[in-house]
């Protein structure tokens, strides 16, 4: 991306909001301590916009793509997955609206599309603190305040909510769970992107996994009816708590529709990453949430065959968290923790919430 300047933002700024406007801060949004420690790996580098117009001051952030190996190596590779976050962002309840879309030329300037070189994505700013830092506290501390579990059933509920809207459409179904797996934001794009060798973790371990999801893609691939409205990227780093349990989401990803169980295992997982790296098992504090969470979900929108769709995204979610690309500096015995889990998860016929602790094992 070329460099942002001043002058070509507040001009882009005028075009978009009106002349009057008038640039008064940018910059690169910085990244917490926690999180720069524990996940080192993100497709762009947001920035946060404070502008005047007239006599309101409004704030913004402009969102752009890096090249990468996750499907991302093409311009249009990035354009599509940018037009896309404009145009759905704002249908989902509880998420961050875009309020343009647009690129930058090859000098820098922000303009129509027809001299692009890469997209972005303009969104509200929105106020709050990432939820992982919930998880770190409780990774910190061992133990439960009251507003974790009333957090924990919030999300619970949110999802339970969104996933009510349905929407009839076999052959999308298929192609969301055909992408599970080709994807290159998900699970061979992962495999890809592991060396050759990390310790257990070799290209025959890898492929097997692969090769146990494309069964499961088998199973589900004609399950239709479950095609629901989702997030699709819906883990802590992108829900956002204010006071209380009021929480926004940012950043929904890969398709407007889906399969539930996308969004409740890229939120639960993370209850049981913190757990495994903190006790090597599932237990304390996160025990309790893990299965509240899977508890009030169930309890709220009546769904019970979502275990019996959850293995093939547990794996995707656990590629992602396993990743030495994405988390560097977990050892190696968390790494074998989370394969473990991954193999056990794909054998069964369902996922069991109860069971976590005995997928863990040999």
């Amino acid at each position: 991306m070329a460099t942002l300047k001043r002058q070509n933002l507040e001009a882009y700024l005028r075009q978009r909001f009106g002349p009057d406007v008038q640039l008064l801060a940018f910059g690169p949004i910085g990244k917490e301590t926690s999180r720069a420690a524990l996940k080192q790996y993100g497709y762009g580098a947001p920035v946060r916009l404070t502008f005047r117009v007239g006599r309101t001051i409004r704030r913004a952030v402009l969102e752009t793509m890096s090249p990468g190996p996750f499907g991302h190596e093409h311009m249009a590779d990035r354009a599509q997955a940018l037009l896309w976050d404009f145009d759905s962002y704002g249908r989902l309840p509880g998420h961050v609206p875009a309020l343009d879309v647009g690129a930058f030329t090859a000098g820098g300037t922000l303009l129509s599309v027809a001299q692009a070189r890469e997209f972005f994505v303009l969104t509200e700013w929105a106020d709050g603190t990432s939820y992982h830092l919930d998880l770190d506290r409780l990774a910190r501390t061992g133990s439960l305040r009251p507003l974790d579990p009333k957090r924990t059933a919030a999300l619970a509920r949110y999802l339970a909510r969104i996933h009510r809207v349905r929407r009839r459409d076999p052959d999308l179904y298929c192609r969301r769970v055909r992408e599970l797996i080709g994807h290159g934001e998900c699970i061979m794009g992962l495999t890809d992107s592991y060396p050759d060798r990390l310790g257990f973790i070799t290209q025959d371990l890898l492929r097997s996994i692969e090769e146990d999801c494309n069964r499961w893609r088998w199973r589900l691939r004609n399950r239709a009816t479950r095609l629901a409205q989702v997030h699709g990227d819906f883990h802590p780093w992108n829900v956002l708590f204010r006071r209380g349990a009021d929480f926004t989401v940012l950043d929904r990803s890969r398709g407007e529709w889906g399969e539930p169980a996308d969004d409740l295992t890229a939120m639960s997982i993370n209850y049981l990453f913190f757990s495994w790296r903190r006790w090597g098992s599932l237990r304390g504090p996160f025990e309790v949430l893990f299965r509240q969470f899977w508890d009030c979900y169930r309890s709220e929108s009546g769904d019970t065959d979502v275990t019996a769709t959850a293995a093939p995204f547990f794996a995707f979610r656990g590629l992602v968290i396993a990743s030495p690309l994405w988390y560097p500096n977990l050892s190696l015995e968390v790494r074998r923790t989370i394969f473990r889990f991954v193999q056990n998860v794909l054998a069964a016929d369902r996922f069991e919430p109860q069971e976590v602790n005995r997928y863990c094992r040999e």
